[in-house]
């Protein structure tokens, strides 16, 4: 891949075909193999590795990329990280979900991450995830599932019935949220039976339907937009943007640094989960490349982590919304985030790394700073600084309508943000 236009082509084919982590994380598997990454199970001894290059996932939401390269030492070298994480704010599928209701089938959900609710209204919506499943021998199995086609709507209410809509309508997510499927009299269906229907044709083997993890989400596909094409708008920009940026860098990357790419799942409720920036699973992984504790702390002291999560751009018609002089721009670069009270992990040492990285690469580099009259938001630096001890810095792309149904960012800066990070991993500290 040499060019930024294959780049974003790229990038908008997986942001189509990574409706939820599950299938992005299937995807960058996907990615890594044919690229020559081998397979590595949590539950496998594999403490101690020949050089080369490997993967694993965590929970089907979570995924870890590594390059060993020869007669490599981490506690001497140390390794470079970038982190990301795969889950957006979506509306999930309530267990007992079925709601009959004057004529019509609609689904109970419950609300993911903090979602900008209002832009859901009148979208073509489908549904995808995970199924676990009972086969004819009783075995508990499970797949992932996409429905591929516009199967849902969550209708406005007509101004005609609220001539104070434009002024002051609230949304309640128990009320207003739920998605209509069909015209449907009570019990004459239900989601579970056409479920069950979907997986028999896929497998006739599959019996019974025993839980899933299944969501919403909008059908439309990424697309280039602007009278000279200069953003990328899509769903779950926010942050399968930093992921796919970062797994192009991690493939095209040679060097002999050690070099790792974690994509973590439930960073947008917390991070606390196995699978999440919270949970054991990069020190974890990090302790059994080492080998023993001493090794692990030295290794520390000589690595770096870039976490990657996209950044508020300023807005044209929000400019007060930011401080004035720390407004990102959209197609100018990458963005340094920064916080005095930590919510981002940047600090002068590790900021000062990344601006001189990217003028290595001749890569224009921004700031943003939260006004102090508004709450700042957070991200898996902090979190991974402050569970491994490890030099971070939080960095982002601009992006425009952040944890919306429909997402913007520039064509131009994940390409900056990509050789940026290929440089990272190819710096030899």
């Amino acid at each position: 891949m040499t060019t930024s236009t294959a780049f974003i082509e790229q990038l908008r084919q997986f942001l189509d075909a990574s409706p939820t982590p599950y299938h992005a994380v299937d995807n960058m598997a996907v990615t890594l193999a044919k690229a020559g990454y081998q397979a590595l199970a949590l539950d496998s001894d594999w403490s101690s590795l020949a050089a080369g290059k490997y993967y694993l996932t965590c929970d089907g939401g979570a995924i870890i990329a590594f390059h060993l390269p020869p007669n490599y030492d981490l506690a001497k070298q140390g390794i470079h990280i970038v982190g990301a994480h795969t889950d957006s704010p979506c509306l999930k599928v309530k267990p007992n979900a079925d709601i009959y209701q004057h004529g019509v089938l609609q689904l109970g959900v419950e609300v993911y991450g903090g979602m900008l609710l209002n832009p859901w209204f009148d979208r073509d919506l489908s549904i995808a995830g995970r199924v676990h499943y009972l086969d004819k021998k009783a075995q508990l199995q499970q797949r992932l599932i996409d429905f591929s086609r516009p199967i849902a709507t969550i209708p406005s209410l007509a101004i005609h019935l609220d001539r104070q809509a434009n002024d002051q309508r609230t949304v309640n997510p128990q009320q207003h949220m739920a998605p209509v499927l069909m015209q449907c009299e009570k019990d004459a269906t239900c989601f579970n039976d056409v479920l069950l229907k979907i997986l028999q044709g896929y497998d006739s083997d599959i019996t019974q339907i025993v839980s899933y993890d299944l969501s919403f989400y909008d059908y439309q596909t990424a697309a280039i937009v602007g009278l000279t094409d200069d953003y990328i708008s899509s769903a779950r920009l926010d942050n399968l943007l930093s992921c796919y940026v970062g797994l192009q860098a991690i493939l095209q990357s040679q060097s002999n640094q050690a070099s790792l790419l974690v994509c973590y799942d439930h960073e947008e409720v917390g991070s606390v989960s196995p699978s999440g920036a919270q949970g054991p699973l990069l020190s974890s992984v990090l302790k059994r490349l080492c080998g023993n504790e001493s090794d692990f702390y030295r290794m520390i002291e000589q690595s770096m982590c870039i976490s990657v999560d996209n950044a508020h751009a300023i807005h044209p018609n929000y400019a007060d919304k930011h401080d004035a002089y720390h407004g990102p721009m959209i197609n100018a670069g990458p963005v340094i985030k920064l916080n005095a009270n930590q919510r981002y992990a940047s600090s002068s040492a590790t900021a000062a790394y990344f601006s001189q990285l990217c003028a290595s690469v001749q890569v224009p580099v921004q700031q943003f700073v939260m006004r102090n009259d508004m709450r700042c938001g957070s991200t898996i630096g902090p979190i991974t600084a402050g569970e491994l001890g490890i030099k971070t810095v939080d960095v982002g792309l601009p992006s425009w309508g952040m944890h919306s149904i429909r997402e913007h960012a520039g064509t131009q800066d994940a390409w900056l943000l990509f050789k940026v990070l290929q440089q990272f991993y190819a710096n030899e500290d």
